[in-house]
């Protein structure tokens, strides 16, 4: 007894110990409103894990960001796509944070971004500033926020990552986000794995209903199963102040009493976010977009986000024996919800078999596969598959079909086209494009080596060649050919192309190269005066818009400045 209350007592000071590792205030809030959440840390997102905190700006741009701790600029990132415009800190403590989506950077830090954009002429730039060569305060005013990048809305995206530049979960850190809400369970399921293993005399994926309990719990009706089998849940969480759907913090899951399975999300690597499509069931999210999470790990999954498990979450339900599993589901704050499941090993003459697909194109998940059809062909490297796997493939007269959208891939596999019938002025104007449901042709990243045409894709469907040849489309927006506009802060132009997409854009006054920055969302270009490039009078503007196939666009006008 006392051995093992002494044992009790060493975990408990462990658990301590690993939470006082973390500086609790050592970083504070960087906006100065309290921290609601659009998004919560490792909340699964397009193959990837959710890398911060997503704090709502109250619907608006411009908010204050402040330092959430003294250190140094290490990097500026401004991109079009991704993190918008970003800045990272390195802090004495080892740690780095990251703000995301900026709006604008303050002043100082906008003034030395600006000379390094002009200096190269472009937006678009990744800059490594001298540890010291911009320091600042905790609490500093550093940036403002906004909607850059790949945001979906106003708000500041958030990071504290490691020394190893692992993300890291902030709540962590002690930031304080009101949470008095348990996380919400959507849908169980359950999944017979082993060959002759079966749930409710079938071996394919099983709902299971979920029953509301008084005490907040859920119940499940029992489950009949033999063999090898695991589930899987649909769950989200909420925190106070806000009605966004966001990730949660911990699933466990227990049998009889012990324990088999954990999911937690404490850190993540970028290395591994991409498994992410080994976590959830894949083919589902694909059919019904909802993200099924396994609570069991398959074969090869490299995740570090998993902790105790057992036979890697898997159950071996034997005939004739009753088991209690449960799941646990857990935010931070430590709100809970609980589901009950009573399993009884049951052997079944009448199964429901699950489906097999049998093609002639086997698929390694070791060493790929390589595949031809008339003037088209196909290669899957090795590693891009997570498993061995029978696909769908087929050629038509100008269409390959690879399988569905319904396989996870890691890595890029390749579709190839022999273009020895075109023209040269046709291939010039020639790109390969995915075709979707809707028939629609959206631009796939195309690579052109003499005859012979290729892109790289994540996402099985329908390929074809497609050709544009028409140029992009520019149109001033707060000014016409001739205006006065000493009233305007800025300039302001629409681009678009309807088919291959914009490639590249210059902006030029008298011919002097002027930075436009790019906003991929509503189409726009915008210049601000406030740059100073702008000094004379009389001004020609001459605007060279590109689509990804050569397709080009030049834009004139002029305007008058006082």
């Amino acid at each position: 007894m006392k051995k093992a209350l002494l044992f009790l007592l060493s975990i408990i000071c462990i658990q301590v110990h690993s939470q006082q590792e973390l500086p609790q205030d050592y970083f504070e809030n960087p906006l100065n409103v309290p921290i609601v959440l659009a998004g919560t840390f490792g909340e699964l997102r397009s193959n990837h894990f959710h890398s911060g905190l997503d704090i709502k700006t109250q619907q608006r741009e411009g908010l204050e960001v402040n330092a959430a701790a003294e250190g140094y600029i290490s990097r500026i990132n401004i991109q079009h796509y991704g993190y918008g415009k970003a800045l990272y800190i390195q802090h004495p403590n080892g740690y780095t944070t990251v703000y995301g989506h900026l709006q604008k950077l303050s002043p100082r830090l906008k003034d030395y971004l600006r000379k390094q954009q002009y200096a190269k002429e472009s937006y678009e730039i990744e800059l490594f500033p001298e540890p010291g060569e911009l320091k600042v305060e905790k609490g500093e005013l550093i940036a403002y926020s906004g909607n850059t990048g790949g945001s979906g809305g106003p708000h500041l995206h958030f990071e504290i990552r490691d020394g190893s530049q692992r993300p890291m979960n902030a709540q962590l850190f002690g930031l304080d986000v009101a949470d008095s809400k348990p996380p919400m369970i959507q849908g169980l399921f359950a999944y017979p794995l082993g060959e002759d293993a079966h749930v409710n005399n079938s071996q394919n994926r099983q709902k299971l209903k979920l029953i509301p309990q008084n005490d907040g719990t859920f119940a499940v009706p029992e489950v009949e199963a033999c063999g090898e089998i695991g589930f899987g849940i649909t769950t989200v969480d909420q925190q106070d102040g806000a009605y966004n759907q966001n990730g949660v913090f911990k699933i466990e899951s227990n049998l009889n009493g012990e324990e088999v399975f954990e999911i937690n999300f404490e850190k993540f690597s970028f290395a591994e976010t991409r498994h992410l499509n080994q976590l959830i069931d894949y083919e589902y999210y694909a059919t019904n977009r909802s993200r099924i999470q396994r609570l069991y790990k398959t074969p090869n999954n490299p995740l570090s986000i998993y902790g105790n498990m057992q036979n890697d979450g898997l159950l071996n339900i034997k005939d004739s024996l009753d088991y209690q599993y449960t799941i646990r589901v857990t935010d931070l704050k430590g709100n809970e919800k609980l589901i009950r499941i009573p399993i009884k090993g049951q052997i079944s003459d009448k199964i429901v078999k699950r489906e097999k697909l049998e093609t002639e194109y086997l698929a390694s998940s070791a060493n790929g596969l390589s595949a031809k059809g008339g003037k088209m062909d196909v290669y899957i490297p090795g590693g891009s598959l997570y498993n061995d796997t029978f696909l769908d493939i087929n050629f038509s007269d100008d269409v390959v079909t690879v399988h569905r959208d319904e396989i996870p891939l890691h890595k890029n596999f390749t579709i190839g086209f022999d273009v020895s019938e075109l023209s040269e002025e046709d291939k010039a104007k020639t790109f390969i494009a995915r075709v979707s449901d809707n028939g629609r042709l959206n631009y796939s990243t195309t690579y052109k080596k003499g005859n012979r045409f290729t892109t790289g894709t994540r996402t099985f469907g329908n390929y074809r060649l497609a050709q544009d040849t028409n140029a992009p489309s520019v149109r001033p927006v707060n000014f016409y050919d001739g205006q006065w506009i000493s009233s305007n802060e800025n300039l302001k132009v629409k681009i678009s192309d309807d088919l291959s997409g914009i490639q590249d854009f210059r902006a030029t006054v008298n011919g002097k190269f002027i930075l436009m920055e790019y906003e991929y969302k509503n189409n726009t270009l915008t210049h601000y005066f406030s740059d100073n490039v702008v000094t004379e009078t009389e001004n020609d503007l001459k605007i060279i818009v590109n689509d990804n196939v050569g397709n080009t666009t030049t834009y004139t006008a002029k305007f008058f400045r006082k």
